[in-house]
């Protein structure tokens, strides 16, 4: 992860907060406070951090292989309507099984959902790399109308297929016992899921199919250099649509976190842009899986940090984060053209 950049970033920021009115140490210190001041704080930059760590590994999976997934959001929303999809409709056929509070039938049910919610993000990004692959057409241009497609189709489902009787806010009825990740006990009541740590998991799981496998050697191989790799008798198409595969159940993944956690149901406009801000935690990371997980972490302390700025500061509201984001991935690009231009 490129350091100068986060700390041209910061200081681009908080020179910002000092032109509106206010001592940048001090908002310096809100937001590290609100970041990591207590337990509480911590788990909360945890919980906006695990889709990020998704949508990262996801755009990074495509960016690997030569492509540029700008179809995470979309992914991710439609997984997490899979998911909740299945925890409803399993809950309607075995409503013994939705109320379930043992541990075995809860596994089985999370895991189930957890398939639903891969399988359909994953379909999303074998659309987009078919496109692709087979008809040329350019996968920014096609992830882009896949993502209008999936807001459409899943404000459909919400409103005519599982709308919650109890409410009138656009949102499902909520999963069951069985379906709803328990929170992790060591961060004061934050709802950090299980959901965190799979994401952790995901990034070793990414590093070592690029490392230790032959389809993440033909994936690498088709990212650097296309047509050489055609002529060496790798199916380049073939590894482009298997990237978006991948790309998409990994970011059909990080919706779980809050239709499986702590919301426990499917709300209209639940994801705060965690598809798009994955590709900027991608792209500080330089498509590196472990960096991923350290970029994902700097954003979602940003966003939580930021929030106590609208209350404890008089000139500068949550949206310096934004600007800070912004800075960080101007001055990363920057140095990653100039060394492409170097090279």
């Amino acid at each position: 992860m490129k350091g100068a950049a986060i700390l041209a970033g910061l200081v681009v920021g908080l020179c910002a907060a000092a032109v509106a009115g206010e001592n940048p140490l001090h908002v310096f210190g809100v937001m590290l406070n609100a970041g990591f001041g207590t337990a509480y704080d911590v788990g909360m930059t945890l919980v906006y951090t695990t889709p990020l760590i998704f949508t990262g590994l996801s755009v990074a999976v495509a960016y690997r292989a030569g492509l540029f997934n700008i179809g995470a959001e979309g992914q991710l929303v439609l997984g997490a309507m899979a998911a909740t999809a299945a925890a409803l409709g399993i809950g309607s056929v075995f409503p013994g099984l939705a109320d379930a509070s043992s541990a075995g039938p809860r596994v089985i049910a999370m895991l189930v959902c957890a398939l639903a919610a891969a399988t359909a993000g994953g379909l999303a990004g074998l659309l987009v790399g078919y496109l692709r692959a087979r008809r040329g057409s350019h996968e920014v241009v096609t992830s882009i109308m896949v993502n209008f497609l999936v807001m459409a189709f899943t404000s459909w489902m919400v409103l005519e297929r599982f709308h919650s009787l109890d409410t009138q806010n656009p949102e499902t009825r909520p999963v069951g016992l069985a379906f709803k990740a328990s929170s992790l006990p060591l961060f004061g009541g934050a709802p950090v899921t299980v959901w965190f740590v799979c994401g952790m998991v995901a990034a070793v799981g990414v590093w070592f199919v690029f490392q230790r496998t032959r389809s993440g050697f033909g994936m690498l191989a088709t990212g650097a250099n296309p047509v050489a790799t055609t002529f060496a008798g790798i199916d380049t198409g073939r590894q482009m649509m298997l990237a978006m595969a991948i790309a998409g159940a990994l970011a059909g993944l990080g919706g779980l976190g809050d239709v499986l956690g702590g919301a426990g149901r499917f709300r209209i406009g639940f994801s705060s842009d965690y598809g798009f801000t994955g590709i900027a935690v991608a792209l500080l990371a330089g498509g590196r899986p472990g960096a991923v997980v350290a970029s994902a972490l700097l954003f979602g302390a940003l966003h939580k940090g930021a929030l106590d700025l609208d209350f404890e500061t008089d000139h500068v509201t949550r949206d310096l984060a934004t600007i800070i984001q912004g800075c960080v991935i101007l001055f990363a690009t920057a140095k990653w053209f100039q060394g492409r231009k170097s090279s």
